[in-house]
């Protein structure tokens, strides 16, 4: 025999062994036929939330039965005005013949989610997903559709409130809000809403962190974290607990590519809970005032002050008879807790104190000179201004259509301006009015007429009524002082 014979030989023997090898393995191919027993599912009813890691069937069924009637979706329909000439956004072009441009309406639809807070319609959502909506309805998650009318639109906490505008007797299955104060890192939560327009969505994950800041440009930044996978369309729909119970409204995600990563954010509950009482009572919304400007403590900071670690609200100014002042708090004065929990910077003081009732007290832990004290504070609103310091235009002059506000400690600190800030600011312009023409815009502080200091809204009141050949105006805007002048 041949070495080349005796090759082939023993390659073909070594085939075979291992093809028998494989015909022999149980990873080969499907195992023989047996005999097949349907299993059915057990029922509903038979489910039960997962107590401890002992229990087999585990399933969050009950709690999104429970849950699911009462998240909506939202339809918010607005009319915009677009540009019917390609070159209308060209800096060139625009700059030429803007005139000749013309603009037709054109409607648009908004998706979002919202939640039943109240049996009698009224729903809780997002400020964003209904904005300048011109027409906004709602349908259950059985099918039923509902117009419904804004009650409340809270653009400082980016939510809204709506309500049914004809429930022809229908009761609604109103959410049960819980204590998002007793949230902790790790917890579980659901989060239900209407992802993309494809209907009701239930996602679930974990409290991934608390009191997030610097999410969005809200004045109350303290967003709960969670991976519970939130996408465009969740806006507004519930983050809930394994009670079945609220403890925030889904608002936000981080991505990159528009989809979920994994890192949503809601407002928390009690937050929630005093905007929707607000739109079930048909008030207003009041907030408590503190009367002071806060920073954050540095590490820098804490060394100096002899802290272990750096945390909460430093005092830089205080308001000149706020409530602060009458407190007996300082420039200086590090604001440690509200009523026993922690603040680690002035965002989470803004968020704790806003969710204090007007009326009560709340206890806040002060750092002075190395030591610490409680004070018991006075919750109280800021201070309405009085009739006369409020100013409308009208008539035949430039600025009719305008109203200004006379500047005082609170609405200084609002508006990010100095407490001893001098002049009115713009609170309403209307539309298409001599004053929108002239170029103001919301939020203008005007300083001086024609070489004449403003000093209240009954002096701008007098001068701006006036029919003059041209205007001197100067204003502050965006933190930048200008002149200008126009025509009378």
């Amino acid at each position: 025999m041949s070495l080349r014979t005796l090759v082939f030989s023993t390659v073909a023997l070594v085939v075979l062994a291992v093809g028998g090898a494989l015909v022999l393995s149980p990873w080969n191919g499907a195992p023989p036929p047996q005999a097949q027993v349907a299993i059915a599912p057990p029922p509903a009813a038979d489910r039960a939330v997962p107590q401890d890691q002992a229990q087999v069937q585990l399933s969050f069924a009950p709690i999104v039965q429970a849950v699911s009637p009462s998240v909506v979706n939202v339809y918010a329909t607005r009319i915009e005005q677009r540009a019917v000439s390609p070159f209308a956004n060209d800096p060139f072009f625009s700059r030429f013949f803007r005139e000749r441009f013309q603009t037709r309406p054109r409607e648009s639809r908004a998706l979002g989610s919202g939640v039943v807070v109240d049996a009698g319609g009224v729903i809780l959502t997002n400020s964003h997903v209904i904005s300048g909506a011109t027409d906004i309805r709602i349908a259950l998650n059985d099918g039923r559709e509902f117009a419904v009318d804004l009650v409340v639109e809270d653009q400082q906490t980016d939510l809204a409130v709506l309500r049914v505008r004809d429930a022809n007797g229908v009761t609604f299955p109103a959410i049960t809000f819980a204590d998002s104060d007793a949230l902790l890192v790790g917890d579980l939560v659901l989060a239900i809403g209407n992802p993309f327009g494809v209907g009701q969505t239930v996602t679930s994950g974990i409290v991934s962190a608390l009191a997030r800041t610097g999410v969005e440009a809200s004045d109350y930044e303290f967003f709960i974290q969670t991976d519970a996978a939130i996408n465009p369309g969740n806006s507004g729909g519930a983050l809930v607990d394994m009670s079945g119970r609220l403890v925030g409204i889904n608002t936000a995600i981080y991505s990159q590519s528009g989809g979920s990563v994994g890192i949503g954010f809601a407002i928390p509950a009690n937050m929630a809970r005093l905007v929707a009482e607000a739109g079930v009572s048909g008030g207003e919304i009041v907030r408590p005032w503190f009367g002071a400007k806060l920073q954050a403590v540095t590490a820098d900071i804490a060394s100096s002050l002899g802290m272990a670690a750096p945390h909460g609200a430093m005092i830089t100014e205080v308001a000149p008879g706020g409530p602060a002042e009458r407190a007996g708090f300082q420039s200086g004065d590090v604001i440690l807790s509200v009523d026993g929990q922690r603040v680690d910077d002035p965002s989470a003081f803004n968020f704790r104190l806003a969710t204090r009732p007007i009326g009560q007290t709340a206890e806040l832990e002060r750092l002075r000179g190395g030591a610490t004290e409680t004070i018991t504070f006075p919750v109280e609103a800021a201070p309405q201004p009085p009739a006369d310091a409020i100013a409308a235009i009208s008539g035949n002059t430039r600025f009719a259509g305008v109203t200004v506000r006379q500047l005082d400690p609170a609405l200084s600190e609002a508006k990010g301006l100095p407490y001893d800030a001098q002049g009115v600011i713009v609170t309403a312009i209307e539309p298409n009015s001599p004053a929108e023409a002239m170029g103001l815009r919301l939020d203008d502080v005007i300083l001086a007429l024609n070489d004449t200091d403003i000093s209240s809204a009954q002096a701008f009141q007098q001068i701006a009524s006036q029919r003059v050949r041209t205007w001197q105006i100067i204003l502050q805007r965006n933190g930048r002082v200008s002149r200008s002048i126009v025509s009378g």
